[in-house]
C-alpha cells in the first residue's frame, strides 16, 4: 500500500471531479491535502467531507494568488511535498470558428496556470532544499491532435512539453515532474459531451476502448497516487497514459 504519511499535497481544480477524487484518495493514505479552486462553496463542501483536507481559493491564472497560496501552505505545513496541477477547461469548437478570446481563456487556465504552479512550488522547494513531486494533468489530446479541440489539444501539448523540460532542469534538486494523460473520463467537465448524454453513442464509444468502459476519476487518482508516493521515486519527465488501452 502506498502511504503518504506526513506528506502535504496541493491540488488545483479540487472542488469536484478528478481533483476531489484525488483529494479523497490521498487523504485516505495519510496525506494532508489542500484543495484549491475558484468554486469556493463547492470546494469548501468537498474539503469538509474529507478528513485531513482543507480548502483555499485559487485562480490559477494569477501569479499573485499562487505566491500567496504557496506561502500560506508552507507557513501552515512546513513544505509542499506534492503539487497536482489538475485545474483545466475544455473547448469543443472548430478551429476556424475559435475566437482569440476562446484561445486566451483556455491557454490562460490550462497552460499558464500549470506553468505558474510548477514555477512557484519548485522555486519554494528549491530554496528550502526540499524534494517534491509535481504531477501535471495533461490529456490524450496532449499526445495527438483531436478534431474540434485544437486549442485544448494545443494547451495540453504545452503541458507535456513543459513537464519534460522541467524534469531535466529540476532533477538535480530532487524535484520530479510527470504528466498523466487521461482518456475519456466521466467528470463534470465532460458531462455535456455526447458520449455521456447519448446512451447509444456511449455504447459505440465504449466498443472502441479495449477495456470496454469509460474512465472514472478514481482511475486517474490511482495513477496520481503512485506518482505522489515514494514508489515512483525514479520516475520523472514521463507521460503516463490512462485511457483503457486506446493509445498503447
Amino acid at each position: 500500500m502506498q502511504r503518504l504519511d506526513d506528506k502535504t499535497i496541493l491540488i488545483t481544480g479540487g472542488s469536484r471531479g478528478m481533483g476531489a477524487q484525488m483529494g479523497e484518495l490521498f487523504a485516505s493514505h495519510g496525506a494532508t491535502v489542500v484543495l484549491t479552486d475558484v468554486l469556493d462553496e463547492q470546494g469548501e463542501q468537498t474539503a469538509a467531507a474529507i478528513e485531513g483536507a482543507s480548502y483555499q481559493h485559487l485562480d490559477v491564472r494569477s501569479e499573485a494568488e499562487w505566491e500567496r497560496l504557496v506561502a500560506s501552505v508552507i507557513e501552515s505545513h512546513g513544505r509542499i511535498d506534492v503539487l497536482v496541477n489538475n485545474a483545466g477547461i475544455d473547448l469543443v469548437k472548430k478551429l476556424s470558428a475559435t475566437t482569440l478570446d476562446d484561445f486566451e481563456r483556455v491557454v490562460s487556465i490550462n497552460q499558464r496556470g500549470t506553468f505558474l504552479g510548477m514555477r512557484t512550488v519548485a522555486n519554494a522547494m528549491i530554496a528550502a532544499e526540499q524534494p517534491c513531486s509535481i504531477v501535471n494533468i495533461s490529456s490524450v489530446a496532449g499526445l495527438e491532435g483531436v478534431a474540434n479541440h485544437a486549442v485544448y489539444s494545443g494547451s495540453k501539448f504545452a503541458v507535456t512539453g513543459m513537464t519534460k523540460s522541467a524534469a531535466k532542469e529540476w532533477g538535480r534538486y530532487g524535484i520530479r515532474v510527470n504528466t498523466i494523460h487521461p482518456g475519456i473520463i466521466e467528470t463534470p467537465m465532460t458531462a455535456d459531451l455526447r458520449p455521456f448524454t447519448d446512451p447509444e453513442m456511449r455504447v459505440k464509444v465504449e466498443r472502441t476502448v479495449p477495456l470496454r468502459r469509460m474512465g472514472q476519476p478514481i482511475d486517474i487518482a490511482n495513477m496520481a497516487l503512485f506518482l505522489a508516493s515514494d514508489e515512483s521515486s525514479y520516475c520523472t519527465g514521463q507521460s503516463f497514459t490512462v485511457d483503457g488501452g486506446v493509445h498503447p
